[in-house]
């Protein structure tokens, strides 16, 4: 058995990150099955983890790869909507309310990865403010375009028409996407439990990529683009490959959110979420995940907890605003984590020692070895002796 204390860094933040989500699953999906949450709390499982997922990518992006971007929420859009139209379309067809939440959100990953793709080609040759005020037009290109698009079904299949729907020649169908009166008829088969398995999903891919070797040459990238560059790095391919995967990744939980409403209209998505998740990223710390998803739990529950408080509601905020940014910028959040690693290690029997700042302590020398290095050292006296005589 592998001691804790060879535990890579990688393992040790993957047992915190994953720990959190799966303690909170274990305490709530119980108290939600039997109904002792109440109904506001339980309207806000969905959208918690949707936001945790799209706090979770955009970290990939400022945190690791260490470039701003203020349109996330566009590409949450474009998942949004992909998956609503999808869901909307083939819920007479697919009777399997998971298989149809499965495609929904796949076909809104797929359609966000691919508008990140089509954005980051041009884009990511910039860099800094240039690079933040590009992907911002974006965000709200993207929130025009969809107010001028019309979608409608009818036994033909989907139709899709721009800027008036008088073109699209409906034979007794629907509207799925009404321009800005945005999607109607949406099916509601979100659920914390596919919540919670997206989160899941998003920390594996984000964990195995910031430690694989794509994952290596990206934070490189980050901390010194000129030597990176000099060693053979391809910055531009690496940039766009973690702007691909974290749109993808928003466009997941886009489609998720979606499919928590029955209509939906773009202004959700407009800047002041961009700055929402941003906001999350930095309170919790970039490039730290434990400490986005816990900023991201406090600080989007926290102004539905405070209705009732509403002449206090913004100073309270701003402390816990406060304490979560000392919480996890400093060793307070280790110690949560580490309080979070015990507890599994109880929970299966194992040492609950924590491990060191250097993940594989020195190996213990044998006797054999300690002769050969003695006699090394003998050797070495006798030598500066002789030409110290000479």
């Amino acid at each position: 058995m592998k001691k804790w204390k060879e535990f890579s860094k990688h393992t040790r933040t993957g047992i915190g990150a994953y720990g959190i989500i799966l303690v909170a699953f274990a305490v709530l999906y119980p108290l939600q099955q039997a109904g002792m949450l109440s109904h506001q709390l339980e309207g806000q499982l969905i959208p918690i983890c949707v936001y945790i997922v799209m706090a979770l990518s955009l970290n990939l992006t400022v945190g690791f790869l260490g470039e701003l971007s203020l349109g996330h929420a566009g590409f949450m859009s474009v998942g949004a909507f992909a998956g609503a139209v999808t869901g909307t379309a083939l819920k007479d067809t697919i009777t399997s309310d998971a298989l149809l939440l499965l495609i929904s959100i796949i076909v809104g990953g797929f359609f966000a990865a691919v508008a990140g793709l089509l954005i980051g080609i041009p884009v990511l040759r910039l860099r800094g403010d240039y690079l933040a005020i590009v992907t911002l037009a974006f965000g709200e290109i993207i929130k025009n375009f969809i107010n001028l698009l019309y979608v409608g079904k009818d036994a033909n299949g989907l139709h899709f028409a721009m800027f008036s729907s008088d073109s699209m020649s409906l034979q007794n169908g629907s509207y799925i996407l009404n321009g800005a009166q945005g999607a109607i008829g949406i099916p509601k088969i979100a659920t914390f439990f596919s919540g919670v398995l997206l989160i899941i999903f998003t920390l594996f891919i984000i964990l195995n990529l910031v430690y694989s070797k794509t994952g290596r040459a990206i934070t490189a990238i980050r901390d010194n683009r000129i030597a990176a560059e000099a060693v053979g790095i391809g910055v531009t391919r690496y940039k766009l490959t973690a702007f691909i995967i974290s749109a993808g990744l928003a466009g997941m939980a886009g489609a998720l959110y979606a499919l928590n409403f029955s209509t939906l209209a773009s202004r959700k998505f407009d800047f002041n979420t961009s700055i929402l998740i941003l906001v999350f990223v930095v309170l919790g710390g970039m490039g730290n995940l434990v400490g986005t998803i816990i900023s991201t739990s406090v600080l989007y529950l926290l102004p539905e907890l405070l209705r009732e408080f509403s002449d206090y509601r913004m100073l309270i905020y701003a402390i816990v605003l406060i304490l979560v940014m000392l919480v996890t910028h400093s060793d307070g959040g280790k110690r949560l984590q580490g309080m979070v690693i015990r507890f599994f290690r109880r929970l299966f029997g194992r040492e609950t020692q924590l491990p060191p700042d250097d993940p594989i302590p020195p190996t213990p020398l044998t006797d054999e070895k300690q002769n050969e290095i003695k006699t090394a050292d003998d050797s070495m006296t006798v030598t500066q002796e002789g030409g110290a005589g000479k």
